[in-house]
């Protein structure tokens, strides 16, 4: 955990592509962390763009979308990478492939969430997807900044992560 009281804690979302759930989850905990929280996401294999519907979403809601961009988790695993307290799967093919070592053993923890990227039908129904995303990872988010990090041992902590990826 951050040395300083209250210095930021790191928290970066992983998904395969990073163009739409790790993007959706990057944009609402560093909204919902009121500075509590610095987020950030990646790839294994990413898209090298975000998806534009996430975009659209995050832009409706009042997210800021500026700085968004898919890149790769190698970019996190770098010297001089900012040390993360918390890396978080959003997807489950990220959540089976072998992660670069991250540095400060953070906290981890499976989130997954339906890909809405890979939905098919109507513009309408794929649209869709990305709220119920969106949703899940918003609720997700939520009770994660509520929970009293500083008090919690970290047996306790992960056993609270992983209750809150398991439902809703």
């Amino acid at each position: 955990m951050p040395a300083a009281k209250d210095a930021p804690f790191n928290a970066l979302f992983l998904c395969t592509a990073n163009s739409a759930r790790s993007i959706l989850a990057e944009a609402i905990l560093n909204r919902e962390g009121r500075g509590r929280f610095r987020a950030f996401s990646a790839g294994s294999s990413p898209r090298g763009e975000v998806h534009p519907y996430a975009l659209d979403f995050l832009r409706n809601q009042n997210h800021d979308v500026a700085d968004l961009r898919s890149k790769s988790w190698e970019e996190f695993a770098d010297d001089g990478a900012p040390e993360m307290h918390f890396v978080f799967t959003v997807c489950d093919n990220a959540a089976g492939e072998t992660c670069p070592v991250w540095p400060g053993q953070p906290m981890t923890a499976h989130w997954g969430v339906p890909d809405p990227a890979a939905s098919r039908g109507s513009e309408a129904e794929q649209r869709q997807a990305f709220a119920e995303a969106y949703r899940q990872l918003n609720n997700r988010i939520s009770a994660f900044v509520n929970l009293p990090l500083r008090s919690l041992d970290r047996m306790a902590l992960k056993t609270r992560l992983d209750e809150i990826g398991d439902g809703e």
